[in-house]
């Protein structure tokens, strides 16, 4: 479904973009809403657009089988889907997976092309870009043999909080069992946990964020690590140096 575009626009990586170029590239965006369940692109499937979330959030998910998968990023209003064209590639290396419905802006892959041929500034923020990803993958290739269900359950939350926007999710245990590749009795032990520590309340599936800072507290240090990253690279790395 089609609309106007917002405004103002709340996806942070478009908002760091040069000024020109953002205006541009804004003109040759579409607004779309996402709907939860849908699945944007295939793993190995070709990428016909460029998404950039405003007020929703995809799950990156690689599968092994039906039964093997494991989510390896989330991406919300910090980032975009479509990375690979970055690189003039147009297969998706994973599912991409709607978890959380609302407004996103997209482009198509072949106009998207043209802009970063015609701008090298908007070609150095989105390599940037690349790289907070390619260091957010890593941490979570580390995180999910090095760190505790529990730690790492508290960091998902915490990510999803954020690319959500409210404190309140529905996250069932199966569907948080499948995201983070454990056993559903883990994810049911971590969340009591949680609970007992008055962090989050927990009920058929809606889970309320009741405790943020003891969350972060609770979660590894993977959590900070990352948002780190994007702010040193992107926020603080990126206009102010290239435009």
């Amino acid at each position: 479904m089609k609309h106007s575009l917002p405004s103002p626009v709340t996806n942070q990586l478009i908002e760091s973009f040069p000024h020109q170029e953002r205006k541009a590239f804004l003109a040759d965006c579409e607004n779309v809403d996402l709907v939860f369940g849908d699945v944007i692109t295939e793993q190995g499937g070709k990428i016909l657009h460029v998404h950039f979330p405003l007020d929703s959030f995809v799950s990156q998910i690689a599968s092994l089988s039906d039964r093997e998968q494991l989510e390896v990023a989330m991406v919300g209003s910090e980032g975009m889907l479509g990375n690979p064209l970055i690189m003039a590639i147009d297969e998706s290396p994973w599912l991409a997976l709607v978890q959380g419905a609302g407004p996103a802006l997209r482009m198509p892959a072949a106009v998207f092309g043209r802009h970063l041929e015609q701008s090298p500034a908007l070609q150095v923020l989105l390599k940037r870009y690349l790289y907070v990803v390619m260091g957010q993958l890593s941490r979570v290739a580390a995180c999910t043999h090095f760190h505790q269900v529990e730690a790492r359950l508290a960091r998902w939350l915490l990510m999803t909080q954020d690319r959500a926007h409210s404190d309140h999710l529905h996250l069932t245990h199966e569907f948080l069992a499948m995201m983070l590749g454990v056993r559903r009795a883990g994810i049911t032990l971590s969340a009591m946990a949680l609970q007992a520590r008055r962090l989050i309340s927990y009920h058929r599936g809606d889970i309320t964020v009741l405790d943020r800072a003891g969350l972060i507290e609770a979660s590894c240090d993977c959590y900070a690590s990352d948002r780190s990253l994007y702010r040193r690279v992107i926020t603080e790395g990126g206009v102010s140096e290239i435009g």
